[in-house]
């Protein structure tokens, strides 16, 4: 049993992680946890696991500072995992050696203890790949995937199509799995990560279960949302909030709701059928106008405009939020950010003086109302207009900024505080 790890904010590759692997996906990211908070999250998920494997983000060393602090390289240190490259060798014979060796000169702490070939051209260049490395390194050739077309995944402008809207992947998956057994030496990479056991204690405190949830939120879930981290799910149940599965494309009605969360995703690849559901984006509206507390992220956000403009359509959304999205060729907003709350936040107070998160967004807003209010300040990011992000309508807050819930920013219990507040207030939606 294998339990994927994603290094680094992400959620499309997680998506296909756990599609592949039978199990939940968890990110591990510096810049918004602590260090034991990621050695925690690691040791409690790989419990009961055979094989914990993490997909590092961009090259080993590369991070945002001179040090390589948040590089592949320091998630490997911290956690004490050996490290299998994986490495495009298109076009490469004898320089393959030079650039292993690089590897493992630049930082000798890191344990590098195999390779693994990818996108070879064939038989006869994954031959003369493996005596180049056999003769001028030590490192083992533990697989050499060749290149196939039935092993590429869609890409478009936020990365990889993810598995939810693949009507194919369970095909590209079982492709990746053929091309993996026959190509990859699966044996010899159990025994690079042979592990104790031990090594994967329990974490010594765990936040508590409310067995008890007395307040509905709702989840938006479908091809168009699917941005969320599964260990900020859990925390509603910790919070004390029964999740509610909502589908805003193929639901006609909107459930009784305390609150409501929409994360990111792709509604501008869905804006057709969004605006088809008619009478879930009025009742949606109308609950708003009556308080419902509503967080929206990025894709969320998008969805509670007026409307969004792409590829020359133009398509209603909800309309709660009195401004319009267009959709650009280029990142509007892209990178970690950080962000201070401002006096106009909704939610109960926070102790966070500076709150991490990340942005990955090609819209932006226009015709927004010159007396908008906003939750946060931008220190660093772009949020909504390069200063202001965490738009604020009513009982709405909605930013381009994904947060993450963390022991230094508890934004799901926060959230349902609010939503609980507003329940014990008004009358349930």
């Amino acid at each position: 049993m294998v339990q994927p790890y994603k290094k680094g904010p992400d959620y499309i590759d997680p998506h296909w992680l756990a599609k592949a692997a039978g199990r939940r996906c968890f990110n591990l990211d510096f810049f918004t946890m602590e260090h034991d908070e990621i050695v925690t999250l690691f040791n409690k998920h790989s419990t009961g696991a055979d094989i914990a494997i993490i997909e590092g983000n961009k090259g080993l060393y590369d991070g945002l500072d001179i040090e390589g602090s948040n590089s592949n390289a320091a998630l490997a240190h911290l956690l004490d995992t050996p490290v299998v490259l994986v490495l495009d060798a298109r076009g490469m014979t004898r320089g393959i050696a030079p650039l292993i060796l690089g590897y493992q000169a630049f930082d000798q702490n890191i344990n590098i203890k195999g390779v693994i070939l990818n996108k070879l051209g064939g038989y006869r260049h994954e031959d003369k790949l493996r005596k180049v490395i056999e003769h001028y390194t030590d490192v083992t050739v533990i697989g050499a995937v060749h290149h196939s077309p039935e092993l590429d995944i869609e890409e478009r402008h936020l990365g990889l199509v993810p598995s939810h809207e693949d009507r194919a992947c369970e095909r590209k998956i079982d492709s990746l799995r053929a091309a993996v057994l026959e190509q990859v030496d699966l044996d010899a990479l159990l025994s690079l990560a042979d592990v104790p056991d031990a090594d994967f204690r329990p974490p010594v405190a765990q936040q508590p279960i409310n067995l008890k949830p007395d307040v509905d939120i709702g989840i938006v879930e479908n091809a168009a949302f699917g941005f969320y981290y599964p260990d900020d799910l859990d925390a509603f149940a910790a919070a004390g909030a029964r999740l509610v599965r909502i589908d805003n494309i193929s639901d006609s009605s909107l459930p009784q709701l305390d609150g409501l969360f929409i994360g990111g995703g792709f509604p501008e690849t869905h804006m057709e059928p969004l605006e088809r559901n008619q009478a879930f984006r009025q009742q949606l509206a109308e609950a708003i106008d009556r308080g419902l507390p509503v967080y929206a992220e990025c894709g969320g956000l998008m969805y509670l405009a007026r409307s969004i403009e792409w590829k020359n359509a133009k398509h209603e959304m909800v309309g709660a939020i009195p401004a319009d999205i267009i959709m650009e060729k280029k990142p509007q907003g892209r990178g970690y950010v950080q962000l201070r709350e401002t006096p106009d936040q909704v939610w109960p107070p926070s102790d966070a003086p500076i709150i991490a998160a990340h942005e990955f967004h090609y819209s932006r807003f226009i015709n927004l109302p010159k007396d908008a209010r906003f939750a946060f300040q931008v220190l660093r990011g772009t949020g909504i207009d390069g200063k202001h992000d965490g738009l604020i309508h009513k009982n709405v807050l909605a930013c381009y900024s994904h947060q993450r819930n963390t022991r230094n920013y508890n934004w799901v219990e926060r959230f349902v505080a609010f939503a609980r507040q507003f329940k014990q207030t008004s009358r349930k939606i």
